[in-house]
């Protein structure tokens, strides 16, 4: 018998009013391993409201103070990160070796923001005027509905509940229904790091109705959602006039030039397409070859890829584990299909694997044009596609005909083609001689066009999201002073 798992609101662990439930699975077995409450607009209520009543006194805590708990956290996160990696594992599928990477990277992101609660620099600067001090300062924003995706369980929530907690704002978290139980985990160790009761709360349910509800709650003042561009411009109509920050995905590209280390692209293509399976918003799902190198590179990828192992997560063998449910593996599925019909060639993969799991062989195709539907929309699977190109411009050209703008690649040993690509590219992220993969939490991460809405988190960009600038002037002269109009 699986063990039942509560909604934590308040400082409590409760069920939902309803007392409807749903069942978490292992993707590798398809195993229940956990039953958790369905979250509705009542649940929702209460956890805005315990989250109103912690606001007033979590904001007046000082900020380095709030960043103390911040590092028990990366503290108990590092105690624990062994047995979280297996839980990432058992519930989400990625290998064990990428579980840790992603609780190292929660630990390293409660650091940094541990650190910026002595930071959270405003700007001071000259005024125009006499006797007159000006200096902008930092506020937080109110209740915050945090609503995170399951393909890094615990390293995206730490993205968004980090920096929102340093800055004084409460929250109200909604999982990802695949993944509830890493949610779980990660929230008793808030509590056990110290985060008063209301502070933060979490919900747990489907998009529908328990992320409806949280969307249009009038009293959550900000959203911060990673997840699909569908998803995302629902939250953008129904969230009005809150603050909102948008992750919606990608269709990233690696560009590899006749003078490029092709050894070096192999292993970055490889890591970059079928890391996590292929399903992560950076994953490099297009290779933008030059015509010189074409051949030669797809018999090394082709060979590379017939390789890889399938299997689950926890075992060391296993190169790729499952996709992350039923409806992944049919969308996959349903994408080398479109690919095949459009003409392009199938090199190795496209199939479903195994009796139980949700696996999908780890697929190449080659004859690729930039307009397939293969190379245009985000499959989220172990799907790569080889796209031939003629020159630099070309390669650039490809690169940026899709309507996402998120992570980037090329591989050259030309300084003036990789500054190119840097100056050229469309994306918010460009790599060169390295994957699409591998953000580091202190630096920015987001994307432009129909990748988001501006927004960027991690580095100091997460801070600008999860909080508000006040602009303050303190005049000293004694006397009115009328800003372009007074002149001594």
């Amino acid at each position: 018998m699986v063990a039942s798992h509560k909604l934590y609101i308040g400082g409590n662990w409760v069920n939902s009013e309803s007392g409807e439930t749903f069942t978490s699975h292992n993707p590798a077995t398809e195993k229940p391993i956990g039953v958790f409450q369905k979250a509705g607009e009542g649940d929702v209520e209460r956890a805005v409201k315990a989250a109103e009543s912690a606001y007033k006194k979590w904001k007046a805590v000082p900020a380095p103070k709030r960043g103390e708990i911040l590092f028990r956290f990366a503290g108990l996160l590092r105690q624990n990160k062994e047995e979280l990696a297996r839980l990432v594992t058992l519930e989400m599928g990625k290998v064990l070796g990428e579980a840790r990477g992603d609780v190292q990277e929660a630990i390293d992101t409660a650091e940094y923001f541990a650190g910026e609660g002595r930071r959270l620099f405003g700007h001071t600067t000259p005024s125009e005027l006499r006797d007159k001090f000006a200096m902008t300062v930092r506020m937080p924003v109110g209740v915050f509905g945090v609503i995170t995706p399951w393909n890094f369980p615990i390293a995206i929530p730490a993205w968004k509940l980090m920096p929102a907690l340093v800055c004084g704002n409460t929250a109200v978290f909604k999982p990802a229904s695949d993944t509830p139980l890493c949610a779980t985990r990660f929230v008793e160790l808030l509590e056990k790091a110290g985060v008063p009761k209301g502070v933060v709360n979490m919900v747990t349910g489907p998009g529908d109705p328990t992320g409806t509800v949280l969307v249009r709650h009038p009293r959550i003042r900000g959203i911060s959602f990673t997840g699909s561009r569908d998803t995302g411009e629902f939250i953008l109509r129904n969230a009005v006039l809150k603050r909102v920050g948008l992750e919606l995905g990608g269709k990233n590209g690696i560009i590899i030039m006749p003078d490029a280390d092709l050894g070096l692209a192999l292993d970055g293509v490889i890591w970059g397409g079928f890391g996590t399976t292929g399903q992560r918003c950076t994953a490099a799902s297009r290779v933008i070859v030059h015509e010189s190198v074409r051949q030669k590179f797809e018999s090394m990828l082709a060979s590379r890829t017939k390789r890889l192992r399938l299997g689950p997560g926890l075992d060391a063998k296993t190169d790729v584990g499952p996709l992350i449910n039923k409806h992944a593996v049919e969308k996959t599925h349903k994408y080398v299909t479109a690919g095949l019909s459009e003409g392009a060639k199938l090199l190795c993969g496209g199939k479903p694997y195994g009796k139980a799991g949700y696996f999908y062989q780890p697929t190449l195709f080659t004859g690729v044009a930039p307009d397939m539907k293969i190379a245009q929309e985000e499959i989220f699977g172990p799907v790569v596609s080889l796209i031939s190109v003629r020159n630099i411009d070309e390669a650039i050209d490809v690169m940026n005909s899709i309507k996402y703008g998120l992570s980037s690649s090329i591989y050259t040993a030309d300084i003036n083609a990789a500054f190119r690509a840097i100056q050229e590219i469309e994306a918010g992220i460009t790599y060169v001689n390295a994957p699409t993969i591998g953000a580091e939490v202190h630096l920015p991460f987001g994307g432009i066009k129909q990748t988001g809405n501006g927004t960027r988190e991690a580095g100091i960009e997460g801070i600008n999201e999860f909080s508000e600038t006040k602009t303050v002037y303190i005049d000293y002269s004694g006397r009115l002073q009328r800003a372009q109009i007074d002149v001594d």
